[in-house]
């Protein structure tokens, strides 16, 4: 369920009370959901809210969820400067907003998940004084990440890598990437059952992360001959909602069977699934394949200027977990690379299980635990004085 609402409403307090700030992507909203799903498990009667954005994907996600979605008009940050005056306005908007929000229902601790989503709230909590804190899953902090890492009591960053690149006085700790607990529940039966797939045949995960990739899917479905040959494999292809009547027509024209969704709310038990993953180099879906302990293929996004995305990938390259491919846009070179890293990997078994291997000696799948402890310790108070003191002690 999902409360959405810019208005006012009076609500009594529990004992621990976190708002996250940060959405659009499931990249930004993933972790938030983790660390609060062991926030619960930590202390039952904690409250949270998001703060977050009108795009659908906040409402996909958090409408699967009791957690009230506060959603902010934000702007898209544009070089154009007849853009900015709209772009000040929207913004003054948002900040308005948190500022009414946090002042008549102050949290115990805001807590920042990156992107634009997430600064008026930072940045209005600091002004009121509420404890906050940031998660920065990516080697390479973004703009939003680097701007309020300094007013933040504490930087939770999934490398240590991210270190060189904020402010010294920044107060760090190298937690991972909080995931949900379901990545370590979920079985491969489970996947199976879930995708309908064959359980005698090895599964290859193609994921663009909750948005989609076109890149990505430009570059599978260049290679269908490829996956038409008779094979062990099968294919589950998460494409997002732009690109996915186009793949599905693709697959049907080469008469290539392969599972084909639009977007899943059961990432764990694809994961689980995989014997080898296609992925972006999301910090989230990297943390996700790490933790199940999957050998990745991955694209990482071309089209940032920091390249923040191979630098995610580079962590796992190095470690032997992962291939990366760099995605060129053009699915006529994109094609055949793709098809150059994966076609090895796809018939050496022991390959694959030297670089699972290694994905799990990067996991850290009991991230999202240690995120929800250190809040706890931030915020000490009523019913959770106890608790907090006993996690206290044993950090």
């Amino acid at each position: 369920m999902v409360i959405d609402t810019g208005a006012s409403s009076t609500v009594s307090h529990t004992p621990l009370f976190v708002a996250f700030a940060g959405g659009g992507t499931g990249g930004h909203l993933y972790p938030g959901l983790a660390v609060a799903e062991a926030l619960r498990a930590l202390v039952p009667d904690v409250r949270v809210v998001f703060f977050g954005t009108h795009r659908p994907i906040d409402h996909e996600i958090l409408g699967a969820t009791d957690y009230e979605l506060i959603r902010q008009t934000l702007p898209v940050i544009s070089r154009k400067p007849w853009r900015w005056p709209k772009t000040f306005f929207q913004f003054r908007s948002a900040t308005q907003l948190c500022r009414s929000r946090l002042t008549m229902d102050r949290p115990s601790v805001v807590v920042g998940t990156g992107g634009f989503g997430s600064v008026a709230a930072i940045r209005e909590a600091r002004r009121l004084g509420i404890p906050t804190a940031i998660i920065n899953p990516d080697v390479i902090p973004g703009r939003a990440n680097r701007y309020l890492a300094p007013l933040a009591e504490i930087v939770f960053a999934q490398w240590s890598e991210a270190a060189d690149r904020l402010p010294a006085r920044v107060n760090m700790v190298t937690t991972g990437c909080p995931i949900r607990s379901a990545f370590g529940r979920a079985t491969r039966e489970q996947g199976v059952e879930r995708f309908g797939l064959d359980g005698s045949r090895k599964t290859l995960l193609v994921t663009g992360a909750s948005q989609g990739a076109r890149t990505v899917n430009h570059a599978v479905t260049e290679n269908l001959d490829f996956f038409a040959e008779p094979t062990e494999w099968q294919l589950l292809h998460l494409t997002g909602e732009a690109d996915y009547e186009a793949v599905v027509e693709a697959y049907a024209r080469c008469d290539v069977g392969a599972k084909v969704l639009p977007f899943t709310q059961h990432m764990p038990e694809a994961m689980a699934a995989a014997d080898l993953v296609v992925t972006r180099g999301g910090a989230s879906s990297l943390a996700e394949a790490t933790a199940v302990g999957v050998p990745s293929v991955v694209l990482p996004y071309p089209f940032h200027r920091d390249r923040h995305q191979e630098a995610n990938a580079e962590c796992l390259v190095r470690a032997g977990a992962a291939v990366m491919v760099v995605d060129q846009i053009d699915p006529a070179i994109n094609g055949p690379a793709l098809r150059e890293a994966l076609a090895p990997l796809m018939a050496n078994e022991q390959e694959r299980l030297a670089m699972a291997k290694a994905a799990r000696s990067l996991g850290k799948p009991n991230a999202a635990a240690t995120v929800a402890e250190h809040l706890a310790i931030m915020t000490c108070g009523g019913p959770a004085l106890r608790k907090c003191e006993t996690m206290e002690a044993a950090l």
